[in-house]
């Protein structure tokens, strides 16, 4: 009854129509029930709860860009002409299109973009930005290199353009709330973005142009995370990363991918037994790294290390092939590292000496092997600590055995350095592992 067409007319009652009704009808009575409004007016629970539900609103999925869409999308030609043909006002629907390409992000968290949402920390470009749909705000993500100049010449002009109209910079609370993307529509303060359906129709009417119809902005997301699980990333590396993708869409992504998605390598990085700390957390701070610590202090350290039997060897002229001047001696040597996929191993190590240790002949035997094996402990107490800290020790516990071809995939170089650093594991006064909060 309450639907009706833009004349004035009677609705049809569609199977959509009938859904919102009914979802947006149960919402407004439980609201009443949690809140109590609906005892003070002497509504029946049993009416709010008998409320049907109208069933799920079950939209096809969209797929990822096919090689083709995808080049003709990336053609620098082709993104010269959105930038001339539909851009005229250069307000940087160019630039929207490219993060979009870059991050994975919606387009609407794009479009609405501060001025100061990029930034540098430890030298590593970031990108902080509010993910309104699924309630997290200020996230912070890497970027290329290549997207940060991008955004950051696109900063400089709406910078310009606020100089032109007022005379003068903007004060520190006047840049804090100026969009990235201003819409040169009544706003004086340049503090609106412009509109996500002014960006839909100008892309709308590009990809119209390469005769690409049925083209959405959106299917940028969807390809890169597929190409994530081909990469070799698990649906929960894709859910942290792109900000909760539902259970249906990682389905969807499943079936494209051919990747298997439990060959994954959480690289967090300790110290070595051979090092002054064993166990030290090769990442900036000795307490649990917050998640946007994480993400700003991940390196590439594809081209800075080899791998070696339960670790990785970070000496230079071994990564580049020369021959190990200590013989292969890796738990003896500071220049060897632990990563989150070596805990198992580790562990089983672990448990081997405690054998060892119990069937010794006399005290003084069993204290002295585990006095050789106390640094080894110290770094298993803190590769297990630093992995908690980033909500991922339960996964490296459930991890099998790695396999050498494992390596070839990115999620083993991406880890976590640090530079003078407390042992992690003595901060909690012995090496057992407390339970932390997931960063």
């Amino acid at each position: 009854m309450g639907l009706s067409r833009n004349d004035g007319k009677p609705s049809l009652v569609s199977p959509q129509a009938r859904r919102a009704v009914f979802h947006h009808s149960r919402q407004v009575l439980y609201s009443a029930l949690e809140s109590g409004q609906a005892a003070a007016i002497g509504l029946d629970r049993g009416f709010i709860t008998a409320i049907p539900h109208a069933g799920d609103n079950h939209r096809r999925s969209r797929n990822p860009f096919t090689d083709e869409v995808a080049r003709a999308l990336g053609d620098e030609g082709n993104l010269q002409k959105f930038d001339d043909e539909f851009d005229e006002s250069d307000r940087g629907l160019r630039d929207i299109w490219e993060a979009i390409v870059y991050t994975g992000r919606r387009c609407r968290e794009v479009v609405q973009l501060r001025l100061d949402c990029i930034g540098r920390y430890r030298g590593l470009p970031m990108l902080w930005h509010d993910q309104t749909k699924v309630g997290n705000f200020n996230e912070g993500i890497r970027i290329p290199e290549v997207l940060y100049e991008r955004l950051d010449r696109r900063r400089d002009k709406t910078l310009q353009r606020f100089e032109r109209r007022h005379g003068r910079r903007p004060t520190g609370q006047e840049r804090a709330v100026i969009a990235l993307f201003p819409t040169d529509v009544r706003n004086p303060r340049e503090d609106h973005s412009i509109s996500y359906a002014h960006f839909n129709r100008s892309f709308r009417a590009w990809v119209d142009t390469l005769e690409l119809d049925g083209t959405v902005a959106h299917q940028a997301r969807h390809t890169l995370a597929t190409n994530l699980l081909r990469a070799g990333a698990t649906l929960a590396h894709i859910r942290r990363y792109l900000g909760q993708v539902s259970d249906r869409m990682a389905e969807h992504y499943t079936k494209i991918s051919n990747s298997d998605l439990e060959d994954v390598l959480h690289a967090v990085w300790v110290a070595g037994p051979g090092a002054p700390n064993p166990g030290e957390l090769i990442s900036g701070d000795s307490t649990p790294l917050t998640r946007e610590q994480a993400m700003a202090l991940a390196l590439d350290l594809s081209r800075r290390s080899t791998p070696a039997d339960g670790g990785f060897c970070t000496f230079q002229p071994v990564v580049q092939g020369e021959a190990c001047p200590w013989k292969l001696d890796c738990e003896n040597c500071d220049k060897f590292v632990l990563s989150g996929a070596d805990l198992l191993y580790w562990r089983r190590k672990q448990e081997q000496w405690r054998s060892i240790a119990e069937r010794a002949p006399d005290d003084a035997t069993a204290d002295y092997l585990h006095q050789v094996f106390e640094p080894t402990a110290r770094a298993i107490a803190g590769l297990e600590k630093a992995l908690a800290g980033l909500g991922l020790l339960d996964e490296a516990l459930a991890m099998a055995l790695r396999r050498p071809q494992d390596y070839f995939h990115r999620i083993w170089s991406t880890n976590f350095r640090a530079i003078d650093l407390a042992d992690v594991a003595d901060n909690s006064g012995d090496h057992n592992v407390t339970e932390e909060q997931p960063a």
